[in-house]
């Protein structure tokens, strides 16, 4: 927990994972979110509920449905992943930073004195996620 807390710090986004297959996993989200918050504040964090494993959805515990209830109660946007299957892996992270630049133009996110959130600072002219790399027959110029 100890090193837990030092990631929270300086967080404006992540990633709240449960395994579909385990209920009591979807149950802890909760209280995961609620550690979270405590150590961030008073800085906003924008998260995304990740349900993982729906490649395994014969062993499925928790509904796509009461999910994104959830994730509706807490304001958050709900998306289920595979990382065996490559099933929207990539998607969760895009979406989560599409949120938070969202935020940021909007202003309801800014840079603070003091805080490690959001930084200004170099900025791409252009991104391409690895789909458009694979697809486009280029290669990663990282």
């Amino acid at each position: 927990r100890s090193i837990t807390r030092a990631y929270y710090r300086n967080s404006v986004g992540g990633l709240l994972l449960f395994d579909i297959t385990n209920r009591r996993s979807f149950q802890n989200v909760h209280e995961w979110l609620g550690e979270t918050k405590g150590h961030v504040q008073p800085y906003q964090i924008v998260f995304v509920l990740v349900g993982h494993k729906c490649d395994l959805d014969t062993q499925r515990q928790v509904t796509r449905h009461e999910a994104e209830k959830l994730a509706a109660a807490y304001g958050m946007k709900y998306i289920e992943t595979s990382a065996r299957d490559a099933i929207n892996v990539e998607k969760a992270f895009t979406d989560l930073t599409r949120d938070i630049y969202e935020l940021v133009k909007r202003g309801d996110i800014s840079i603070q004195e003091g805080w490690e959130g959001v930084k200004s600072g170099f900025v791409p002219n252009v991104v391409h996620s690895s789909e458009e790399v694979v697809k486009s027959d280029r290669r990663c110029l990282c």
